[in-house]
């Protein structure tokens, strides 16, 4: 019997009563063998008097663990941090980071400031606040395979000392950024836009790295950002091209209200807005970055203060003819832009506009041949500039008709003849075949001249233009009248 006695081991017994908090920066771990924070094994202590922050590797992978109890396995278990501290009023920053999941609460575990309740390799999140008081601070967190590790680190952030409500003039914002996915702790000012343009597109460097800010660094995991822009706005039609990767949102009202709201987490995308505008007008382009990806982006891509009627071109022997009318003023240019591709453009000429409506005029002398793309590049004096829409050519001197514009507004037309002409007659049809009115050429029109076919007055909608010759076909053309 006394053999046998020596040799019992009794079963530990699990010490602490799971609910007290720890006090004086010292945090009180509630250990669990389980992921789900069940079968409670006992308590460690965590930070020491004066200093909350700890980094917690709990001895390696899938070794025992002690506790003021029972030991755990660190492979599946789970611990639950809790501290009572009274803050001075003031801004903080704690950073709290985990291989598996981990979540923090401010109220006792009511709400989560901090939520990553999931698998993953060790990463971190950064939450900013002002804090005056006592708090109860829950930190849980669980490991269920791999590596374990749990930090805490509560520091006092760098802060910006601008006025935040001050606009940017001109076409450069005024952008306000803050530590925190809320605006929680201003941290300096930076700029977007330049002189030309208030168009612009920011990753701030990068996923998880550090953005430089007039007074501080801010982390690019966990920020937000204001911009703000007061522009004089000539009367016009304008259209506001916003995207972000999370959340962003834009005004017209200084923030009052929001034309585009689009304040969830997500991967980038893109909203746009149209409006008339005329006079000032206070922007506010908001944004916030919770996880993953960073971006944010502003542009102006919307109609100018000029009215652009009937731009076309066609063919012609000397080469490709180009006309527009529009009604601006004198200090607005026309850049006449050509493209292969319909994608990558080159400025072929520079017209300055003048006042009032006017009929302009352009020949590409050397344009290759197959499809040729243009477009206008309309610039005010202030830099803001649109594009007008595309014109696709297709240069066949020696082959093809071809009857322009394929839509307009008024039923005129250019015919470019590779060959001769003799008795030709256009002919208006619907699409499904019927006949609505004829318009007999010239008797005779010369090989690679242009003629022009002046239609009666035709309704809204898409038709058939049909060349005859001799009453035989020789080209069809889809036409649109708007």
């Amino acid at each position: 019997m006394l053999g046998f006695e020596a040799g019992f081991s009794q079963a530990c017994v699990p010490l602490g009563d799971e609910t007290s908090f720890g006090t004086a920066d010292v945090w009180i771990g509630y250990v669990y063998d389980n992921a789900d924070l069940t079968n409670y094994a006992g308590y460690v202590n965590e930070g020491s008097a004066g200093n909350p922050n700890f980094n917690e590797t709990f001895g390696g992978d899938n070794v025992s663990y002690p506790t003021n109890g029972c030991p755990v396995l660190t492979e599946t278990f789970s611990v639950r941090y809790k501290l009572r501290k009274n803050f001075s009023a003031g801004n903080y920053q704690i950073t709290v980071g985990a291989d598996d999941g981990y979540r923090l609460s401010l109220d006792g575990g009511i709400t989560w400031v901090i939520n990553r309740w999931f698998d993953q390799s060790y990463s971190f999140t950064i939450y900013s606040a002002t804090l005056s008081g006592t708090y109860d601070i829950v930190l849980e967190y669980y490991e269920n395979g791999g590596g374990n590790r749990v930090s805490f680190n509560l520091s006092t952030p760098c802060v910006g000392t601008e006025d935040e409500s001050v606009y940017g003039t001109g076409n450069t914002w005024n952008g306000y950024i803050y530590t925190g996915s809320n605006f929680n702790v201003y941290s300096g000012k930076v700029t977007e836009g330049n002189a030309s343009s208030p168009n612009f597109d920011q990753n701030f460097g990068g996923n998880n790295t550090y953005y430089a800010t007039s007074t501080c660094f801010v982390p690019t995991e966990q920020f937000s950002a204001r911009y703000r822009l007061q522009r004089n706005f000539t009367p016009g039609s304008y259209t506001f091209i916003i995207g972000g990767d999370d959340g962003y949102r834009f005004s017209l009202d200084g923030g009052a209200t929001w034309v585009i709201n689009h304040w969830n987490d997500q991967s980038y995308t893109t909203s746009s807005y149209t409006t008339s505008l005329s006079g000032n007008v206070n922007m506010v382009l908001e944004y916030y970055e919770n996880s993953g990806e960073n971006r944010v982006s502003f542009a102006i891509t919307g109609l100018l203060p000029v009215q652009l009627n009937g731009f076309a071109g066609y063919p012609e022997a000397a080469g490709n003819r180009l006309r527009w009318s529009a009604s601006s003023t004198d200090k607005v240019q026309y850049n006449v832009e050509r493209s292969i591709d319909g994608y990558h453009f080159n400025q072929l000429t520079s017209i300055e506009a003048k006042a009032g409506w006017t009929n302009y005029d352009y020949l590409d002398q050397s344009p290759p041949t197959g499809n040729v793309y243009y477009r206008l590049r309309i610039t005010e004096a202030d830099g803001h500039f649109s594009y007008s829409g595309v014109l696709l050519l297709r240069r066949t001197d020696t082959r093809d008709f071809a009857l322009y514009p394929t839509i307009s507004r008024s039923p005129q037309y250019s015919l470019y003849s590779p060959k001769p002409i003799i008795r030709g007659q256009v002919t208006v049809m619907t699409m499904d075949g019927r006949v609505l009115q004829s318009y007999p050429l010239p008797a005779n029109i010369a090989a690679g001249q242009t003629t022009m076919v002046q239609l009666k007055p035709i309704p809204t909608g898409a038709y058939l233009l049909v060349l005859t010759e001799a009453g035989q076909i020789k080209s069809r053309h889809r036409v649109i009248i708007e």
